[in-house]
């Protein structure tokens, strides 16, 4: 189950970085040779097996940094610096996600938020904005953003 389709479903966003910790233990040592096809050679891995655990692993690390950044959140600090600046998928994932549950409730202040943000900040918004709208629905924003939208 994908952490978007978690949301539209009702889930409580305080829950998705335990669903993706969860969902990238599952996958660690699964690799999709249908789809990856024979990418784990260009990363020079003697396995695929090893090519994608690594991948997950680094996935696992910025759910961690993410965790850490919910125990005491802090609205005043470039989130980049606690989930990384988003030039790489795990990081831009981790700071929307950090974003968007610094403000679950408020999606314009959770994607003002991502846009000023030190790092990859259009990446980080636009994976803000998804969890919003996953989460809240078009009721969730303003009519003057969807009538320019």
């Amino acid at each position: 189950m994908s952490i978007w389709f978690s949301l539209v479903s009702g889930e409580k966003p305080q829950k998705l970085p335990v669903l993706l910790r969860g969902y990238a233990l599952i996958q660690r040592n699964i690799y999709h040779s249908d789809w990856l096809s024979s990418l784990w050679e260009r990363a020079y891995n003697d396995t695929p097996e090893e090519f994608i655990s690594r991948g997950w692993d680094e996935c696992l690390e910025v759910i961690e940094r993410l965790n850490a950044a919910l125990v005491s959140p802090d609205y005043t600090t470039d989130p980049c610096q606690a989930t990384g600046e988003g030039w790489i998928a795990e990081e831009a994932l981790a700071t929307g996600l950090l974003c968007f549950l610094l403000y679950p409730e408020e999606p314009h202040k959770a994607l003002q938020r991502a846009a000023v943000t030190s790092g990859d900040s259009d990446s980080i918004a636009c994976l803000t904005g998804a969890f919003s709208g996953a989460y809240l629905g078009i009721d969730g924003w303003s009519e003057n953003w969807v009538s320019r939208i």
